[in-house]
């Protein structure tokens, strides 16, 4: 009977390891798996067209695929020198960017940042929520890592630029362009492209506030920025 109780025990503690592992090779085959195919959805894409459909059951999505090559260097420039200037320099995690919001969450008593890189917010939108953990965090951080290791900066910002929200059910780059400015995201120039990146930490929000007089600040100041960012 003890014999027993100790298997059992044994395999309470072993079994959650065990599924954590799985976990980290089915993100890790589905990464490499997308290092040549283009994902068709993502976890927060879902997740946001499931929220959408509660309120309207025929509520969809827009969202439209477009290659690295059509997609403007100017919203390249200008979401590198918003988001993550270092970019094309780091291996994924900007640490000390990370330093620094770790301190500010201390000084507020509760989790406010993450000085996520481009590759962090991939790896989030691919496969988590946006529940705001410190758990959520750290396997955040292991999938950016994966994704460094199976793909290059180039595939890594083609598939960011295609997946990441700009609005209300719209994302990527294309679906942004039209919804925003009637034009492709080719065609942005560089007004427009600031403007759009600097929309990226809240969507939503600038989507039905476009008159926010931080948003045309900030557009300015990422036009000043944009020459200066190395595009990978």
């Amino acid at each position: 009977m003890k014999k027993k109780m100790r298997k059992l025990l044994l395999w309470l503690i072993a079994a959650p390891f065990l599924l954590i592992l799985l976990l980290q090779l089915y993100f890790f085959l589905q990464i490499g798996w997308w290092t040549y195919f283009n994902p068709s959805s993502t976890s927060f894409m879902r997740h946001q067209l499931s929220i959408m459909q509660e309120k309207n059951p025929k509520a969809q999505l827009k969202h439209t695929w477009v290659p690295y090559n059509r997609i403007s260097n100017h919203l390249k420039r200008a979401i590198i020198a918003s988001e993550d200037s270092n970019f094309s320099g780091h291996e994924g995690v900007d640490w000390v960017a990370m330093q620094k919001a770790y301190e500010k969450n201390l000084k507020k008593g509760k989790v406010v940042a993450g000085g996520s890189t481009i590759t962090q917010q991939l790896a989030k939108n691919l496969f988590l929520s946006g529940e705001r953990s410190y758990i959520r965090k750290g396997q955040e951080v292991v999938i950016t890592y994966m994704l460094e290791f199976w793909m290059d900066k180039e595939r890594i910002f083609e598939i960011y630029l295609n997946s990441v929200e700009w609005g209300v059910g719209v994302f990527g780059a294309e679906a942004a362009s039209r919804h925003y400015y009637g034009t492709s995201a080719a065609s942005l120039n560089a007004y427009q492209a600031a403007r759009l990146a600097v929309m990226l930490p809240n969507p939503r929000f600038y989507d039905v506030n476009r008159g926010s007089g931080y948003l045309a600040r900030r557009t300015d100041l990422i036009l000043r920025r944009m020459n200066s960012a190395a595009l990978p």
